[in-house]
This record gives C-alpha cells, sequence and structure tokens, in this order.
C-alpha cells in the first residue's frame, strides 16, 4: 500500500515528525512558500478584482517537481504547514500546484511536535481555512502594491540612485526610529540638584551599619546650597517609620513580541536571531510554536508546570494563574510559547541553550506565587530646618517566583529616582542617627533614548502595527535597505557638581562623568531621515500610526471572513493611486539639503546635502563656473546636525603626512572609503584609523603590511595591460582593474606561467559569456 504524503515548510521538522509517524507517513519539506507574485507587472490585475499572478521561482522548480512526483505515488497527501496565514497559504499554494482540491484536502495543524499532538493532529484533520489564505493574500498584494507604486516616486523624486524602495510597515517603523531621533537632537538638558545623606546605626550584632536616606531636589544650585548651610550642627531623629507588607506578581508567559524584548535585554539577542533559535527549538520538538501574540497555556500545561514547581520547589511556590490578553486580537486558541515538556532542563545545541532556558524559566515563573516583601519607609527630621529626609528598605520575606526569574525593563522604563533598596538597620521613633556626610549631586535631564530592536517592537506592538511574524522581516528591511543602521555611540564627558556637607563644613566640588553612550541601538540615516519626511509630506496616509493599524486591523476582518479580501484592496487602493499620480506630476525634486553658512575662503555657500553616493557637504553650486568642492560626511555625522566648523574640517582630506622612502604619504577618502596613497598605490585603511588624525608614524606600517600582503599574494604581473595573476581562498585569480576573473582548474595548476595572450583570452571569454550566477544578478 502507498504511504501517504505529509508536507511541511522545514526539512528539521520532517524528520522530527516523521520519527513520530512511521511507516505510514513519508514526510517531506517544502521549503517555504512554493510560490511568489510575478515580478512583472507588478504581478496583480488591478482592474480583475486584484487578481494576483503566482509564478514558482526557479530555485523552487525542483523541489515542486519532486513533489509533484511523490504527490502521484502517494496513497493522500496531508498538509501540515505552519498554524498562521503564513502557512495556510503555503498550504493553498501546494493544493493549487500539486492539483489538489483544498475543500478535501486533509489539512492538519499543531501548536508543538511531540507524539501526543501530532497523532492528535492526525486523528482530527480539517479542510483548509480561505479566510486565512485572503489575509495573508491580501497582506502580500497590498504591500506589493505599495512597494511597486511608491519606489519609482522615490527613484524620480529624489537625486540619488535608483535603488530607494518604500514599504508599507517598514516606512512606519523607519519613521518612529527619526521622530525619536528628532526629539533626541531637540531635547535640552536641564540639571537639578538631588540631596542624600549617610547615616550609621547599629544592627542586632551591635556593629554599626551605613545607610542613605533622600531629601527634595532642586531646580538651581543656589537654592541646595542654603539647604545644606541650614543643616550645619543639625541633630537627625528617626520621626517615624512605616512597614508595609508588599507583592510582586510574575510576567506573562513569553509572546512573540516579548520574547523578543526579553532575549534582547538578557541575551543581547537581535530580534532575527532570537526568532532563528525559536524555530529551531520548535522543529525539534522544544517548545510550542513561537508566532504566537496569545499569552494562554493550556490546561494540560498549567498541569504539567505546577507539578514541576510542586516537585522541584514545593507546594507553597505553586499559584495556578490564567493570563488575559490586553490585545482584542490575539488568538485565544493559540498558546503562548512555552516548553514542550517540563521534564526538559535544557537542550544539548550550546545556541539554542539560553533561549530555551529563558522560556522554561518564564513557563515555570508564570504559575508560582507572588514575592512577598516588606518595605520600611523611615522619616529622619532634622532639628535645624524641620524638613525629612527618606531612607527605605526592603526585606524579600518569600521568594516566591523570584526564585526562578525575574523581568528585565528597558531602558525607556526604569526612573532616573529608581534606586536599588537594601536593608536598613534595626530603627525606633525618636532614635538619633549618626551623621556622616550629606551631597547635594547635580543631574541631568535625559531625552528619551533611541530604539533598541526589542523597544522599536514593542512600540510597533502598542501601536497595533505588524503581526508576531512580521516584526523580525521588518527590521531587518530597515536595516538591509540603508534607513536605519544598528551602531554604538560613544560618551562624551561632562562636569557635574557636587556640594559636600562633612564635619560642619561645605565643600564645592566637581567631577566628571560619561554620558550619552549606548549600545546596539537604531539610528535613521540621513537617507532615512530624507525619504521619512517626503513620504510624510506627500504620502500622509501610509505614514499614519493609526491608518496602518487600521489596515492590521482589516487584514484580521478578512482572516475572520468578515470582509472581502478585494473590497478591503479597492478601498485602499483608489486614494493611494490618486496620491501616486498628483505626487508625479507635482511634487519637486527632494535634495535634503541644509544651508550651513559660508566658506570664508571663497564666499561661497556650504551646503549638507543627499549626494548619489550618500551624505555630503558641498562648497559652491552646480551653477558656477567653478566646479563644487564635495566631501563625505563622517559615519557619526548627520545632514540635520553637522556645523559649519564640523563640515569645513572635512575638506581637510587629501592629507599630505609627509614622506616614505622619498615619496609623499597622502591619506583621503574614496568611494569606497578611507585610504593612503604612495608611489601611485592605494591602500584602503581600517575602522581603527581616522583618516583626519592619522600620523605618517601610524600610516607607514599599513603600507609596508598591505604591501607585504600584496607580495605574497601575486604570482605574475603584466603591467602594460594591467593584469596581475593573484593568489585567493579559492586559488589563482586574473584581476584587471577592479574586476575579477577565475581561471580554469588546469590554468590554476600552472598559474605562474600563464601568458598574456591566454589572460587576455580567458578575459574575453568570461566577459563575454559570464557564470550563470552574476548572468543571473545582473539581469535581475
Amino acid at each position: 500500500m502507498a504511504k501517504n504524503l505529509l508536507i511541511v515548510e522545514s526539512p528539521a521538522k520532517a524528520k522530527t515528525i516523521e520519527k513520530i509517524l512511521g511507516e505510514d507517513f513519508e514526510v517531506k519539506s517544502c521549503y517555504g512558500h512554493i510560490r511568489d507574485l510575478e515580478k512583472n507587472d507588478m504581478g496583480i490585475d488591478v482592474n480583475n478584482h486584484f487578481e494576483p499572478r503566482y509564478i514558482i521561482p526557479e530555485e523552487k522548480e525542483k523541489v515542486v517537481k519532486d513533489l509533484k512526483s511523490l504527490a502521484k505515488k502517494s496513497g493522500e497527501v496531508w498538509l501540515a504547514t505552519d498554524e498562521d496565514r503564513e502557512g495556510e497559504a503555503i498550504s493553498w499554494h501546494l493544493c493549487e500546484v500539486l492539483g489538489l482540491d483544498p475543500a478535501t484536502t486533509k489539512r492538519i495543524v499543531f501548536h508543538e511536535i511531540t507524539r501526543p499532538a501530532i497523532r492528535a493532529a492526525v486523528q482530527s484533520p480539517r479542510s483548509l481555512d480561505m479566510n486565512l489564505v485572503n489575509a495573508q493574500q491580501a497582506r502580500r498584494i497590498l504591500d506589493r502594491i505599495v512597494g511597486f507604486e511608491l519606489s519609482p516616486v522615490l527613484w524620480r523624486k529624489m537625486s540619488m540612485r535608483n535603488n530607494l524602495s518604500a514599504g508599507r510597515v517598514q516606512s512606519v517603523a523607519v519613521r518612529l526610529i527619526a521622530e525619536r531621533e528628532r526629539e533626541i537632537n531637540a531635547f535640552k538638558s536641564t540639571s537639578t540638584f538631588k540631596t542624600e545623606a549617610l547615616f550609621a546605626a547599629k544592627d542586632i550584632s551591635n556593629k554599626p551599619v551605613t545607610f542613605k536616606a533622600e531629601g527634595s531636589r532642586y531646580s538651581v544650585a543656589e537654592d541646595a546650597a542654603s539647604f545644606l548651610q541650614t543643616c550645619v550642627g543639625a541633630q537627625y531623629t528617626v520621626r517615624d517609620i512605616q512597614i508595609k507588607p508588599a507583592k510582586k506578581s510574575p510576567a506573562a508567559p513569553f509572546t512573540t513580541s516579548t520574547l523578543q524584548q526579553e532575549a534582547s535585554r538578557k541575551l543581547g539577542y537581535s530580534v532575527s536571531r532570537t526568532m532563528l533559535l525559536a524555530q529551531k527549538l520548535y522543529e525539534n520538538g522544544h517548545i510550542t510554536y513561537m508566532r504566537t501574540d496569545s499569552v494562554n497555556l493550556s490546561e494540560t500545561a498549567v498541569s504539567d508546570i505546577s507539578a514541576k514547581i510542586k516537585s522541584q520547589y514545593g507546594q507553597q511556590y505553586v499559584q495556578v494563574r490564567k493570563f488575559k490578553n490586553k490585545n482584542e486580537s490575539a488568538q485565544e486558541a493559540h498558546e503562548a510559547i512555552r516548553p514542550t515538556a517540563m521534564e526538559t532542563l535544557t537542550v544539548e545545541d550550546a545556541d539554542c541553550r539560553r533561549l530555551y532556558d529563558l522560556i522554561w524559566k518564564r513557563a515555570m515563573a508564570s504559575q508560582m506565587a507572588d514575592a512577598e516583601l516588606e518595605k520600611t519607609i523611615a522619616k529622619i527630621n532634622i532639628s535645624t530646618n524641620k524638613e525629612d529626609l527618606t531612607a527605605q528598605g526592603e526585606v524579600l520575606k518569600f521568594e516566591g517566583f523570584l526564585k526562578v526569574y525575574r523581568e528585565d525593563r528597558d531602558e525607556e522604563d526604569i526612573n532616573d529616582d529608581e534606586t536599588a533598596e537594601g536593608m536598613l538597620p534595626p530603627l525606633e521613633v525618636n532614635q538619633q542617627v549618626e551623621f556622616r556626610e550629606m551631597k547635594a549631586v547635580e543631574r541631568f535631564s535625559r531625552p528619551a533614548p533611541r530604539f533598541t530592536e526589542a523597544s522599536l517592537v514593542k512600540k510597533l506592538e502598542e501601536l497595533g502595527i505588524g503581526r508576531p511574524s512580521t516584526y523580525a522581516p521588518t527590521i531587518s528591511t530597515i536595516l538591509k535597505r540603508g534607513y536605519v543602521e544598528k551602531r554604538d555611540k560613544e560618551g562624551v564627558k561632562r562636569d557635574y557638581r557636587i556640594m559636600l556637607l562633612k564635619a560642619d563644613k561645605i565643600t564645592q566640588l566637581t567631577e566628571q562623568e560619561t554620558t550619552g553612550a549606548e549600545k546596539s541601538k537604531l539610528f535613521p540615516t540621513d537617507l532615512g531621515l530624507v525619504v521619512t519626511d517626503f513620504l510624510k509630506q506627500y504620502f500622509d496616509d501610509i505614514m499614519d500610526y493609526g491608518f496602518t493599524a487600521r489596515i492590521e486591523a482589516e487584514f484580521d476582518e478578512v482572516a475572520q471572513g468578515k470582509i472581502k479580501w478585494n473590497k478591503m484592496l479597492s478601498d485602499f487602493y483608489a486614494p493611494f493611486k490618486k496620491d501616486v499620480d498628483n505626487t508625479i506630476e507635482t511634487a519637486e525634486r527632494i535634495r535634503g539639503e541644509r544651508e550651513l553658512g559660508v566658506d570664508a575662503q571663497s564666499g561661497k555657500p556650504v551646503i549638507a546635502r543627499m549626494g548619489r553616493y550618500g551624505p555630503m557637504v558641498q562648497i559652491g553650486s552646480t551653477e558656477d563656473e567653478e566646479k563644487p568642492r564635495f566631501a563625505k560626511l563622517k559615519a557619526t555625522q548627520s545632514i540635520e546636525t553637522i556645523s559649519l566648523e564640523e563640515a569645513m574640517d572635512l575638506f581637510k582630506l587629501p592629507r599630505n603626512l609627509g614622506k616614505f622612502e622619498d615619496t609623499d604619504v597622502t591619506v583621503s577618502i574614496g568611494r569606497f572609503g578611507p585610504y593612503i596613497a604612495h608611489d601611485k598605490k592605494f591602500y584602503s585603511l581600517s575602522k581603527e584609523f581616522d583618516p583626519y588624525t592619522i600620523t605618517l608614524e601610524e600610516a607607514t606600517p599599513v603600507i609596508v603590511e598591505k604591501r607585504k600582503a600584496k607580495e605574497e599574494r601575486t604570482i605574475k604581473v603584466f603591467e602594460k595591460e594591467k593584469i596581475q595573476v593573484l593568489r585567493g581562498p579559492y586559488g589563482p585569480y586574473l584581476k584587471q582593474g577592479l574586476r575579477n576573473y577565475k581561471l580554469s582548474k588546469e590554468q590554476q595548476e600552472r598559474a605562474a606561467d600563464i601568458t598574456i595572450e591566454e589572460a587576455l583570452k580567458t578575459i574575453e571569454e568570461l566577459k563575454a559569456n559570464p557564470p550563470k550566477k552574476a548572468a543571473r544578478k545582473k539581469k535581475a
């Protein structure tokens, strides 16, 4: 009897499921989507109810051919793609291509790849849910329309290379990052003086313990100094003590978004890395499905987690909880991300282990008792001015869920006033405490921090933009397009004032702190800022947060069968197309210019603007008789914030560093970055060297090292024709100008004996018949 054919998306998942189902089933992978919209003419017939035209991409032809062959031989074809819109759409495409009837083909779904879940799914197959398919199709078509129609507008209206593109969710994400950057640039920091005193009192062992008490904040230095003056010679007495019980509750188990955020905060993972590792864990049967916005746990899961808590920590640590979704569109039938078996404490794969550990602990903590605390607040009276200082302490009475897990927080959620609360020594009302010192420390207000990948996901989710499957690709896209970059920012030194009261004397001190240092933050590029401004000006709907969230809500309605997918697209397309046509006709070209001032030497205007190869500064105009001078901005500079002085510094290149081997050494920046020029040879500079500050002593070792490396690589040189035979990681090859040409195996073996005629013939042949990969790339 012929086997059943079960089709899933990934080969890893196929292996795991085949082991579970045994010899009745052959499990094969379709490697994700097998069809996509045609590239030509958008791939959509706008005038025929937005009918899509799908094709099988070249790289999927073999996969489809193999699946067709297997389907013919099989007893029955089952579809087991992921249980989300994307998975449902893949199943529908498989039906279309393999000639299966969507109404009768057996479609099975499961949240976890475990024996009971797979067996249960096989026992209760369903048919394809065309509402989910249509919701995915609507999203794909709408996003193709936006990209296809908007991108040419950017090409026409912006004086840059024609590789600009726009996307619906991506453009809104860039807007969030751009607006945050402008908030930061416009922010004016103000300072206040925070007062705090150090006291000593004896603990239960009769040893003196130092503790801190905080006073008021003062907006001007004079007021803080006056307050300290009133404290000279004062006695400090405990006026009041309050002891309050407090509780902390655990966070809900992970959704896609909260997993991405916590993995970023705790493990330093990017959103795409988190999803890659979560996919591995899911496919190997370790966790439930990782694309979910539900915090729900099945009764079986709650029971397993509770049993694990009881066996490991005791009954007093168990507290069964049901978490409710804030997000109304969340699928309550789905589950949160959790381990499939709580008995599995760890996994073999080193990369996945840390993420699994996080998921395991979060699931455990979600069903554990509250942590019980005791908060002590002591008011300490100052005899000379009747003001109070406040000392706070915290005692953990019962760990509860904190025994397993504590959730981290984003930078923007942490208040400047928050301090880690330690324990206070035993204090009594009317007790006099020993005064050590009091400070008034200058503290500066800070702008909202730049987004991390995780905090951007959180913001998009809050605004109702995107869904679990879209966060990672959205961030990858805006980084790849060069609208946003992820980088660190070095801090700068800043003076701050301290007034110290000690031994009845007030001393004024100035100390330094580093401020503004940031790690792995998202910065908009100048290109991102210019494109955002242009789209906001002419396509306010597309860039509106509320409008984008409404579109997401409409996709949800399509998925629920409440509205027709092509009616939704029609309502969107008519006003959008009108905006596109109007913008092409009326909008002026955008260059993203900012006039900085006048060059003192020439009297010509100095302009920062977007150039063909990125942000640059220009002295003079193209209409002048004399050609304008250009300089590229540094990676850390922006058109919006660069000053005239900083711009003029950029024209210090090329710099002559002096002579080496009786020949001038100069440093400059070219299209491919900074380089050293010496004896008509060019040597690229690594990031550790700044072309504006590098010295001759630093440059000469670079020349010597790179020259030596080149000599070791060089097999033969034909000076007249400017052709070199070089050693590469994959064997000898030819180089002419900036282009490389592959040698045949036979030529590689006798590379040193290659003649100029042979080299020229090889180059000519490869130019006429480039390798397939290169040809395809060129065509695309």
